[in-house]
């Protein structure tokens, strides 16, 4: 997709929805000085030309009794076709992402579990019978941040 063209009214909508996806498109409208319909507008184009990709509620996985994050590095076995791959990881529900990636690893997946015996048996019992010739996990301390790209102002 090339790079979209921004003017002050889009980036002033994209970092507000950006710092809290639940401002209401009024608070905005004021902000900026213009009507709630046109901030709405500007919303919808942004959302049908895939600008925005959605908006979702974060969950803390904690609450729902996950208490272990971590990273897995998966090497696939040989001639496995990736894409199958993948599938199959969709139905593991404690796996959140997945990335195709290059180098030592063919997918990095991020998975969360209720305790370090519990990531033991999900990885040993339900990713080991795929086309999986090797993982290596990584557990996550703690998130240290999380944020969005920067959204820049236009170039005069």
């Amino acid at each position: 997709m090339p790079r979209q063209h921004f003017d002050q009214l889009d980036l002033t909508i994209l970092n507000a929805l950006c710092d809290n996806a639940r401002t209401p498109y009024l608070e905005i409208a004021r902000d900026y000085g213009v009507s709630g319909a046109a901030v709405h507008q500007r919303v919808q184009r942004l959302m049908a030309s895939n600008v925005i990709e959605g908006s979702h509620c974060v969950i803390a996985p904690e609450t729902l009794g996950f208490h272990v994050v971590a990273y897995l590095g998966i090497c696939a076995k040989g001639g496995t076709d990736i894409d199958k791959l993948v599938e199959d990881l969709k139905g593991v529900p404690e796996i959140t992402e997945c990335n195709i990636v290059s180098g030592r690893y063919d997918l990095v997946v991020k998975m969360h579990a209720r305790s370090n015996s519990d990531l033991f048996k999900i990885v040993q019992e339900r990713l080991r019978p795929l086309d999986v010739s090797s993982t290596e996990t990584m557990v996550s301390f703690r998130e240290a941040f999380r944020r969005h790209l920067p959204i820049e102002e236009p170039k005069k």
